[in-house]
């Protein structure tokens, strides 16, 4: 412990060169973190905003910090140029806060980035901003890890994986019930990169038949076998790997709307000509209704005398 270039209320270890900051309280990022410290580590803290500069020092010096963990800390905003003064920083893990801000410049200056870490952090607005932080500057490049589990995330938010040097990919427990056919030509060329995309509520209709053929054909997926249906409920439960080509094939699927559509048309045709033909010929229709009706009379009233006769003995002694 160096208590004299330690800030206020952390731990700091110089052998390990680390700089602990748990439970403060603090509001703000601490401004005398020692030249000597490669990681610091801020967590369960109540610092809303990290504004530009917020690493930088006062005589102008850079930190030689390679590790900044700064999850738990109710994070709301990220400004333009925050991480400047961080050149060697290898590893920054910015998960479970709540952001709803993220300026497209937020992480400028990481040219040395090789880890980010967003897990469930990401908040609606947040969500539509993070494209254009990740790829609005080429300081990202070197960029290996990117996780961002748990964010609600429909589609995955980087359109050109060749903007980084992207190795793995994180995007479990998300909302992605499909991935385009424009991101799957991206992974197909960037054969490198590793995903994850467990607990994504995917919908195996006929339009996830790309996504399907990529699994098929590719071993990019590392967690394929756990990847499930949720929709329809006739699927549901059902891992992706199990399904048929016959259940993602849009053509087949077509054609069988096509064949409902015309079995209802023919069934109408049928209904259509039964009710010509009793139009047609609703007098004689009526005729042999009347004639059934006379008939049914008839016999009523035979079986009416008979049982007169059969109630009535003096009838009856009269027939012996």
């Amino acid at each position: 412990r160096c208590a004299r270039q330690c800030p206020l209320s952390c731990i700091c270890v110089r052998d390990s060169g680390t700089v602990t900051c748990r439970d403060t309280e603090h509001t703000e990022l601490p401004g005398d973190i020692p030249a000597w410290a490669t990681t610091l580590i801020l967590r369960g803290n109540n610092i809303s905003t990290l504004p530009g500069g917020a690493f930088s020092t006062n005589n102008g010096t850079e930190l030689e910090l390679t590790t900044l963990s700064l999850s738990h800390n109710g994070i709301m905003v990220i400004e333009a140029d925050a991480f400047t003064g961080l050149p060697r920083l290898n590893l920054l893990d910015l998960s479970h806060n709540p952001l709803v801000y993220i300026s497209d410049r937020a992480f400028h200056g990481l040219r040395e980035l090789r880890s980010l870490y967003l897990n469930d952090s990401l908040l609606a607005p947040a969500v539509a901003q993070l494209s254009n932080a990740l790829q609005g500057t080429e300081t990202l490049r070197n960029l290996h890890r990117l996780e961002l589990s748990g964010n609600r995330l429909k589609t995955i938010p980087i359109t050109r994986l060749d903007a980084f040097n992207l190795h793995t990919l994180v995007l479990t427990n998300n909302s992605i019930e499909n991935i385009g056919k424009d991101n799957i030509s991206s992974l197909y060329r960037h054969k490198r990169v590793r995903i994850y995309l467990s607990l994504n509520p995917f919908r195996c209709n006929c339009e996830l038949e790309s996504f399907y053929l990529w699994l098929k054909n590719s071993s990019q997926c590392v967690d394929a076998a756990r990847l499930l249906c949720a929709e329809p409920d006739a699927k549901k439960g059902i891992p992706l790997e199990r399904l048929r080509g016959e259940d993602v094939d849009c053509l087949n699927e077509n054609l069988e709307a096509v064949s409902y559509v015309f079995l209802g048309i023919v069934m109408a045709l049928i209904g259509i000509v039964f009710l010509m033909v009793l139009y047609l010929n609703r007098r004689g229709i009526k005729r042999w209704l009347n004639n059934i009706r006379d008939a049914c009379r008839d016999q009523m009233e035979v079986y009416h005398y008979r049982y007169e006769q059969d109630s009535d003995p003096r009838l009856a002694n009269v027939a012996v």
